[in-house]
């Protein structure tokens, strides 16, 4: 019998649980899907929160003809015979749009193996779908992100999980004979860890192992409580995927430490993940990003440190680089912090959000040709450089944003000489700065 993730897959989108961002009514994928007009994607998120599913449901609700491929067994030759597949078949099916081509960890492809998609993509032959647990950004070669969109899939919410577990234990052609009572569910969302897969693997997984007793309403069935799972995930640590288990805790357990400033528990936690065979680049990665989002302004050299780290890593390899990785580990943990940067770059967004698209300043215009300069583009434009100090007052906000502050600097001391001489620049108000171009 297959496995109860395989027989309780969605196959519509009503079926499909969390991920309401994309496929809720109204959403971005849902109206793509509806409407027919479907382009390449490429699906990211954290393992067991529907990217194959959703997937195969895209390819069912279309009727396109669907091929998969998984990145980590097919190489430049499978990619290619697909390909061929769907141009011979493109006729056949052309009243129902082109055929899609399902890549699951597409991170793992090389860089060959995803030129070879570059024409097929770019001449609609096929409709790409990647999946991948890694940042696309790194891990997709530049043309190919650009021909696709990039979705975000959330791990599932506390109210998606509980769905689902009722669902399992209520529907299953197998569960639902068993006359399941869960007298407590915190145990099961802890070791799920929004992974929808690992959560129904958790079930199954102590339903069958669990035997008869009696219930709270008076008949026999399985009861089962934190104390019964815990206990039976503790005896078959195998059982949802050991190298995946704790993949998203610990690496948000290791970034936190780092944040708070805890060497000594970063380090554990860097050892955790080293130990159960992590990609090194993920974690490098994930440096990188602390260094800007946690550190940040306050120590601008932390984002050298994790750059050279992550360059470190990949010109010596594993085991060695586990040494490079402590370093900077241990640098970020004990550097001062602040997220003036992030808080700054979140606000300007929100802004951009709020207020659209502001006209830029006549005077800072790029003015290439003469009927521009005709029109006022860059006139009266002030060259710093030509100034003391490099710097004149003039203004470089759109009009309505005037005064509008969003980088505030923070207490360490590298900020707060980052604000002296701002302050020695604009005055002691830069909500006030003098407009010499207005």
């Amino acid at each position: 019998m297959l496995p109860l993730a395989e027989r309780l897959r969605p196959k519509t989108l009503d079926e499909y649980i969390g991920q309401t961002h994309l496929v809720g009514q109204g959403a971005v994928l849902r109206n793509m899907i509806e409407s027919g007009n479907l382009s390449s994607f490429i699906l990211w998120g954290p393992p067991g929160v529907g990217k194959t599913t959703l997937a195969r449901i895209i390819a069912n609700r279309l009727e396109r003809p669907f091929f998969t491929l998984s990145a980590v067994t097919a190489g430049v030759k499978e990619v290619r015979e697909v390909i061929d597949k769907a141009t011979r078949n493109s006729g056949l099916f052309a009243s129902r749009g082109n055929a899609i081509l399902f890549i699951d960890e597409i991170h793992r492809f090389s860089k060959s193996q995803q030129d070879s998609l570059l024409g097929a993509v770019e001449q609609g032959v096929v409709t790409l779908i990647g999946a991948t647990t890694e940042n696309p950004s790194f891990e997709v070669i530049t043309p190919l992100l650009s021909r696709c969109q990039v979705y975000v899939l959330k791990p599932l919410g506390r109210e998606d999980l509980l769905r689902l577990l009722n669902h399992a234990i209520t529907t299953d052609e197998v569960l639902s004979t068993k006359h399941i009572h869960v007298a407590e569910t915190d145990a099961i969302l802890r070791y799920s860890g929004g992974d929808a897969r690992k959560l129904l693997n958790i079930i199954e997984l102590v339903a069958n192992a669990e035997t008869e007793t009696d219930l709270p309403d008076g008949t026999r069935g399985l009861l089962i409580d934190n104390s019964v799972v815990t206990s039976r995930l503790q005896q078959n640590p195998v059982a949802y995927d050991k190298d995946g288990e704790l993949h998203y805790d610990i690496i948000s357990a290791f970034i936190k430490s780092i944040r708070g400033s805890d060497p000594d528990a970063a380090l554990y936690w860097l050892a955790r993940m080293v130990a159960a065979g992590e990609d090194p680049k993920f974690i490098a990665r994930r440096l990188v990003i602390s260094a800007s989002e946690d550190i940040g302004l306050a120590n601008p050299n932390a984002m050298l440190v994790a750059n050279a780290c992550f360059d470190t890593l990949t010109k010596i390899g594993w085991p060695e680089g586990r040494i490079p990785l402590a370093m900077a580990t241990v640098y970020l943990a004990t550097s001062q912090k602040s997220n003036s940067a992030y808080l700054g770059i979140d606000a300007a967004l929100a802004e951009v959000q709020r207020s659209g698209n502001q006209p830029v300043p006549l005077h800072l215009r790029n003015a290439p040709t003469s009927l521009m300069k005709e029109l006022g583009y860059a006139d009266g434009y002030k060259y710093a450089h030509d100034y003391p100090n490099h710097f004149v007052r003039q203004q470089f906000l759109p009009d309505e944003l005037q005064g509008t502050r969003f980088w505030q600097p923070q207490g360490n001391p590298q900020e707060q000489k980052m604000a002296q001489w701002m302050q020695h620049l604009w005055g002691n108000n830069e909500a006030e700065k003098p407009l010499e171009n207005q």
